[in-house]
């Protein structure tokens, strides 16, 4: 079985297909769909959609792209629903958040700031209550790994990775996984398959972002949960390994970073 550790299921993009959607995806092999929140308008809208489907959780966080928009008072509505949610089983963790330097009007130095005070305040909400985070770091790994050094936190995952090996090593230091998806299905995508071929195998969990990055045979159309398979056996082959050892391993990784996920020991 497979684990879809980063997914959008609540984009517009699905429109009312969201209980198909999940329910191929359970049929194809993804016994979980982890749904991260984006801003405070939402966060409702993933919980409830992680309690229809059975094979959904969600966490709760305020995406750096939405950081612009926001002020204090999300980040207190984002601490109370997070206090409000540790007794919900669905609920998993931090997320999304982090930094995005790639946009260049989020690089410009007002809202550069207040992404990483926003985010800085995040990792200590996860610090607070003991919860683990999923971290954006669109060309923003050094800055996202210079605060998590700062404000530690217990374990996550790195979405979307694509830096180096030097910064995958001090992730993988700190006790975080690295998301690999869609990107890594483009032949010419070659830092990328070199760092899902080459990283420890305990450091790699899988992910669609969906409805965003999609895989080669998908592209330029809407990424879903349902190609997460597809995904894992394009990492596999990458790797020399068999789909479904590949599909065991990834899903431990996933359930060791973010503990509160079904079947995890601390879960149980």
């Amino acid at each position: 079985m497979w684990i879809d550790t980063h997914c959008h299921l609540d984009a517009a993009e699905f429109g009312d297909e969201i209980p198909q959607v999940a329910a191929r995806a359970a049929e194809g092999g993804v016994a979980c769909i982890v749904i991260p929140a984006i801003a405070s308008f939402n966060f409702d809208t993933v919980r409830k959609i992680a309690h229809a489907q059975a094979n959904c959780t969600y966490a709760l966080g305020i995406h750096p792209i939405f950081v612009p928009q926001a002020d204090d008072d999300d980040l207190d509505l984002l601490r109370q629903t997070v206090r409000d949610a540790l007794g919900d089983p669905r609920f998993i963790g931090i997320g999304e958040i982090g930094l995005d330097f790639f946009i260049p009007a989020l690089k410009e130095d007002s809202l550069r700031a207040k992404q990483e005070r926003f985010y800085g305040e995040q990792l200590r909400i996860a610090r607070e209550f003991d919860l683990p985070v999923l971290l954006h770091v669109r060309r923003s790994q050094d800055i996202v790994l210079k605060h998590l050094r700062r404000i530690e936190v217990r374990q996550g995952i790195a979405h979307a990775f694509n830096g180096s090996f030097q910064q995958a090593e001090e992730f993988i230091r700190l006790g975080f996984k690295l998301g690999f998806g869609g990107a890594m299905t483009f032949p010419r995508a070659l830092q990328i398959r070199r760092l899902a071929a080459e990283l420890p195998v305990d450091a790699l969990v899988l992910e669609t972002d969906s409805p965003d990055i999609s895989p080669v045979w998908v592209h330029p159309g809407r990424n879903s949960p349902e190609h997460l398979p597809r995904i894992g056996e394009t990492l596999a082959a990458l790797r020399g390994m068999l789909p479904a050892d590949l599909a065991g391993l990834t899903s431990a990784n996933a359930r060791s970073a973010l503990r509160r996920l079904p079947g995890s020991p601390t879960s149980l």
